[in-house]
């Protein structure tokens, strides 16, 4: 986080090998790159950088408390289509290559398509992350990691859930 925020700001240019990972991320060519940061001072330009806020952590696991106060900002590109960002907490995601520490981008909708990974209120106070699987009579959240069981909602039990959102994107701690 600090090295992109020093190479943003202008502070350092990043080595090549970064410059390819970025632009195979982004899908641009590196003298794309290259020359934006050269011609920009230093700033990269092929997208801009949106202020989103933090909301708390979620887990990737078993349910934690949801805070839904603002604890800080992430930046994130223009193009991550997303209404605030959340910290993933445990593995239960790590076959989405979501892990602990990482950052999940959440567009703010109350559905979601079946297989798609969701940000979803459990209870009053709790919060995870899972894939959400549509059953015949209710509702599976699937975790990504065969170490943990699927949490199923059926009948009654459908009243404790609601989705908060789609995770659009992640932003990895492990880069």
């Amino acid at each position: 986080k600090s090295t992109v925020s020093s190479w943003c700001s202008g502070q350092k240019l990043p080595r090549m090998d970064k410059v390819e990972a970025l632009a195979d991320i982004l899908q641009v060519t590196k003298s794309a790159l290259i020359e934006d940061w050269s011609s920009s001072n230093h700033r990269p330009a092929p997208f801009g950088i949106t202020r989103v806020p933090r909301v708390g952590s979620i887990a990737c696991g078993e349910p934690i408390l949801a805070e839904q106060n603002i604890e800080s900002y992430d930046a994130v590109p223009d193009f991550v289509n997303c209404d605030f960002t959340l910290v993933c907490k445990g593995d239960s995601m790590i076959n989405a290559r979501i892990c602990d520490g990482d950052i999940v981008c959440i567009k703010q909708q109350p559905e979601v398509e079946n297989g798609q990974i969701a940000a979803v209120q459990v209870g009053e106070d709790s919060a995870t992350l899972k894939r959400v699987r549509y059953l015949e009579n209710g509702i599976a959240l699937w975790p990504e990691n065969p170490a943990y069981a699927p949490m199923i909602f059926a009948g009654d039990d459908m009243a404790k859930i609601r989705i908060l959102g789609l995770a659009t994107h992640f932003i990895s701690r492990c880069i």
